[in-house]
């Protein structure tokens, strides 16, 4: 759900590491939610610790791939709209401003990430956590998680990209039955709309998970960086403009050493060894 229209940084309990846990394990920047007691909902702090997290991968050539995960039941049950002061007299430009500073702000950081984003989600995703899911690159959801468009149950029009990100994976008319109603959407049901690439057991999404990730780790990470944003620019663009940045795209890709790497061993009939290069 959208933030609090006067949202300022609330002091953790905890401290900020140990509610954002952070691991890089061959080649994979691991992104944990870790306030399982709120479903995962997400603070002012917490928001920014995870935009900083991808940010930093981008940057980052030790890191090739990038998993968002979470422990407990929920995988991000929404803003932490308890975790502010209470709102004071509105401002003109005060709900927008938050709205593009916040929610915005942190789906963007994944469609931006320069690396490929597994949402590996665990339990509940609802609000702005469902479209931090549906933001990543690929989506693997346990057989117990849950996906809820919250905001229509709360008198609130979808914030964090939701009216941008649906209607690209289900379409208009899927995407407003979902918005409209505000029920819940098993994974199941997610996977056959398109919303979930796989459901895996819930003892198995971890496993799953890793070697997903390890597997665009060990491939051409500026290849697979320029593919993403190619497909992320494809619908809103014409056909002569996608074909255009295609042949720069490929352009750019062909000075990479994992090009070379790919042609050579392609040539030499053996598996290519890319180094993200």
């Amino acid at each position: 759900m959208t933030d609090s229209p006067h949202e300022s940084p609330a002091p953790a309990q905890k401290p900020l590491d140990s509610l954002i846990r952070h691991t890089t394990d061959n080649a994979v920047s691991w992104i944990t939610l870790d306030r399982p007691e709120a479903m995962n909902a997400l603070t002012w702090d917490q928001r920014e610790r995870v935009i900083e997290l991808l940010t930093a991968a981008s940057a980052d050539p030790d890191v090739r791939a990038v998993v968002i995960t979470a422990t407990g039941r929920g995988f991000c049950a929404g803003a932490d709209l308890r975790a502010g002061p209470p709102a004071g007299k509105r401002v003109p430009g005060d709900v927008a401003r938050t709205v593009r500073l916040g929610a915005q702000r942190l789906i963007a950081a994944v469609l931006d990430c320069e690396k490929p984003v597994i949402a590996a989600v665990n339990g509940t995703a609802a609000g702005i956590g469902a479209h931090l899911a549906f933001a990543c690159d690929l989506v693997l959801a346990a057989e117990p998680a849950r996906f809820i468009e919250v905001f229509a149950r709360r008198g609130l029009v979808p914030d964090g990209g939701g009216a941008y990100l649906l209607p690209r994976l289900v379409g208009p008319q899927r995407a407003k039955e979902l918005m409209f109603f505000g029920d819940a959407l098993s994974a199941a049901d997610a996977e056959r709309m398109g919303l979930v690439n796989r459901v895996v057991p819930a003892e198995e999404l971890e496993k799953t998970a890793r070697a997903w990730a390890e597997r665009l780790a060990a491939g051409p990470t500026r290849a697979l960086a320029l593919t993403k944003q190619l497909v992320n620019a494809s619908l809103d663009t014409d056909r002569a403009t996608a074909f255009a940045a295609e042949a720069a795209a490929q352009e750019i890709n062909m000075t990479t050493a994992d090009a070379t790497e790919g042609v050579t061993s392609f040539v030499e009939r053996r598996s290519p060894r890319f180094t993200g290069h």
